[in-house]
């Protein structure tokens, strides 16, 4: 396959009498543009594929966009982008209601939690839905806090564990210890500075930066 010639695909990517659509492209990043070298695919697995089976001395990565008509690359959110951004819009809206109102608009501990909820999130970490339907199945609970300049991270259990303890006082206590702990290494593996927050109730974590 080459950025030239007419194709066309599945779910309306393709190149048809000139036009470039959507797609997924292949680019060697160089000084300057990046240079297309393949492309369009239409879905990364296909590209990745195509990136897999090419000369190797090259490296190449997938990237999505629009060709412009001078052949360099006009980048823009693939499907796999937004579908990503409006799953992390779902986890932050389980945030308590009132946590922005608590801190100044370019506070940067607001930035803070969105990028330790997109942290967890991708690690497939739900966020505690904090009030209404759905609060009893747990995930992580997010709280800034100004005095402690940075956010309180803890693990919330279903009901059945924390409340009812259905399995006994000694499991929830356990398997509380092991999921906070399970959060503070995950956090510190994405580059947070991470230290012990309250015994085994949680951690207070800041930017590295």
């Amino acid at each position: 396959m080459s950025v030239t010639g007419v194709r066309s695909f599945s779910g309306g990517e393709a190149v048809l009498d000139g036009v470039v659509c959507h797609g997924w492209w292949l680019i060697v990043d160089e000084e300057g543009p990046a240079r297309i070298v393949d492309g369009p695919f239409p879905d990364r697995g296909a590209a990745r594929w195509a990136a897999s089976r090419r000369d190797a001395d090259v490296v190449v990565r997938p990237v999505y966009g629009v060709r412009r008509p001078d052949g360099s690359l006009n980048r823009r959110p693939s499907p796999q982008d937004w579908a990503w951004l409006a799953h992390l819009g779902e986890q932050l809206e389980r945030l308590p209601d009132d946590w922005e109102s608590q801190l100044a608009e370019h506070d940067r501990l607001v930035t803070l939690m969105v990028e330790i909820g997109a942290a967890l999130a991708e690690t497939g970490l739900p966020l505690h839905v904090a009030t209404g339907p759905g609060s009893e199945v747990g995930g992580a609970s997010l709280a800034p806090e100004p005095q402690l300049e940075g956010v309180v991270v803890t693990w919330r259990q279903h009901d059945r564990m924390s409340i009812d303890q259905v399995h006994g006082p000694a499991a929830d206590s356990l398997v509380q210890q092991v999921m906070n702990r399970t959060l503070g290494h995950v956090l510190t593996l994405r580059g947070f500075v991470v230290e012990p927050f309250g015994g085994a109730s949680g951690h207070v974590v800041r930017s590295a930066a």
